[in-house]
């Protein structure tokens, strides 16, 4: 019996999804990123996107799970070094999806052009993606 004459089937039944990494160049950035200031500021801004994602139509996570997830984030946030401007920002952001989403595209625009100097081409794209998602 050869491999192509075989009934197994390509892929076994049981094979779990490849997973989707949300937010790959605000992630590989943050890992070539010195440590310190710019690190510091890619990752929150990394973590607050997450959020930001979490709250599109199509995820549908429930408002007391946002609430709680945006309180912890800030919290975080108040506990990590970034310059004053970027932590107003990220904090307006991460308040913002524990409430209405309709709050969510102005903060997320207000985000992008606080950390823009922090960023590569390739993490503004996700940041400028998520925020078509929110103001059209």
């Amino acid at each position: 019996m050869n491999a192509q004459s075989s009934s197994l089937p390509a892929s076994p039944p049981y094979a779990l999804a490849s997973p989707v990494f949300r937010f790959r160049a605000l992630a590989a950035l943050a890992s070539r990123s010195a440590l310190g200031g710019p690190r510091e500021v890619t990752l929150a801004t990394y973590l607050v996107a997450r959020l930001v994602d979490d709250c599109r139509p199509e995820k549908a996570l429930p408002s007391t799970a946002r609430e709680e997830r945006a309180a912890g984030a800030r919290a975080w946030l108040a506990n990590v070094a970034l310059p004053a401007a970027v932590r107003a920002a990220l904090s307006r952001l991460a308040t913002a999806t524990g409430g209405e989403p309709s709050a969510i595209g102005a903060a997320l625009t207000s985000v992008i052009s606080a950390v823009d100097a922090y960023l590569d081409a390739p993490s503004r794209s996700e940041l400028a993606r998520l925020e078509r998602a929110f103001t059209k």
